[in-house]
């Protein structure tokens, strides 16, 4: 499962030159992925994670792949967007399926830069474009109740969805996102949201796009943005786009000293993606030999049957048992053989759920 995140923003913001620092990252890697088609509004990059280049120092694979996120990107949005207003409107449907969006914010001024709102005001900015969110889901909602209405005609249980649907309806015309309805979790209202990727149920990350002096110290802008951020319980990323689009030019090494000369020790891609992974509740585990080391991306909680899901489902059908080995334990033995004589390699049935690092073979029979 691939950490989705949908990009969007007003026009002008750094939203454009974030994304093709990500193009540039995914053109960099994409020998690894031969598979992965490549479209204009989509970015798949790899997830940065020191125990992969470990492991893979380790046991020298004949290849190496690390889990990826997809980015997809939007046209700006713009006030009136879900009146047509713009080209924004036109693409929201790119992102219903994402996990979550990353709002792009200004939080830099600069005379030579035009907003389209006239002003660097981000608190605005983010009114406005959950606004337009909104009203996508209000379209959304109201369509689908009309056509559950007509299909509900002697049908007590859809008579039922349609009074819940009415409501969802009501709660999102009042001005409240989806994700703070308080049916979202029941078995129908579920379903409906992963049928209608409501926007406003998304986990959001606020990014905030500062210059170059910006990256040292917050300004007032990202001030008023992460004290925005956490009355509502969201995560903040800060970066420089501009940065990050030098930064695709250079190796590792000068990637470094780049960054050291600005007084950070990581990319803001690099924070994205780990900003990302944690908002979502997410975690990796790995999978060992000499032909592959692979990262696989999870749920947090979950149990081994469904983390050995996501290589194929025939694991999770047929899943009789799981060896297991802590990622410091591995790193510390050396190998899987020097694992299981120092009594290290543990053998976990169904109910065990997986940690984070951890190095798994499963064992099963279809």
């Amino acid at each position: 499962m691939a950490l989705s995140i949908g990009i969007v923003g007003l026009p002008n913001v750094g939203k454009s030159t974030l994304f093709n620092a990500l193009t540039k990252a995914q053109n960099a890697e994409s020998a690894n992925y031969p598979f992965c088609t490549i479209e204009p509004n989509k970015a798949t990059v790899p997830v940065p994670d020191a125990r992969v280049d470990k492991l893979t120092s380790m046991v020298k694979p004949q290849k190496t792949i690390q889990a990826t996120v997809d980015f997809i990107d939007i046209a700006g949005l713009v006030r009136g967007a879900s009146k047509g207003e713009g080209l924004g409107n036109q693409f929201l449907a790119n992102i219903r399926e994402s996990a979550a969006i990353l709002q792009v914010v200004r939080c830099f001024d600069d005379e030579n830069i035009t907003h389209v709102d006239g002003s660097v005001d981000p608190l605005r900015d983010i009114d406005t474009i959950e606004t337009e969110l909104l009203l996508a889901d209000v379209q959304s909602a109201e369509r689908k109740l009309d056509r559950t209405r007509r299909q509900s005609k002697g049908n007590k249980e859809m008579q039922n969805l349609v009074s819940a649907m009415e409501r969802l309806v009501a709660h999102l015309d009042a001005g409240n996102p989806a994700s703070t309805f308080a049916e979202k979790d029941t078995d129908a209202m579920r379903e409906l949201y992963k049928e209608l990727g409501l926007l406003t149920a998304k986990k959001v990350i606020y990014c905030t796009n500062v210059d170059e002096e910006g990256l040292l110290e917050d300004n007032e802008h990202v001030q008023r943005v992460r004290e925005f951020a956490a009355q509502r319980s969201c995560d903040v990323v800060k970066i420089c786009a501009k940065v990050e689009e030098e930064l695709q030019g250079l190796d590792d090494t000068e990637q470094l000293e780049f960054l050291s000369s600005f007084g950070i020790q990581e990319s803001g891609l690099v924070k994205v993606i780990h900003t990302g992974y944690s908002t979502l509740g997410l975690i990796s585990y790995f999978t060992v030999g000499v032909k592959e080391v692979r990262a696989w991306t999870i749920q947090k909680g979950w149990k081994a049957p469904a983390a050995a899901g996501v290589i194929h489902s025939d694991f999770e059908r047929g899943f009789i048992r799981a060896e297991v080995i802590g990622y410091d334990d591995f790193v510390k033995n050396g190998s899987e053989a020097a694992c299981r004589t120092a009594g290290v390699l543990r053998v976990e049935g169904k109910e065990y759920v997986v940690n984070d690092g951890d190095i798994i073979h499963f064992l099963f029979n279809v």
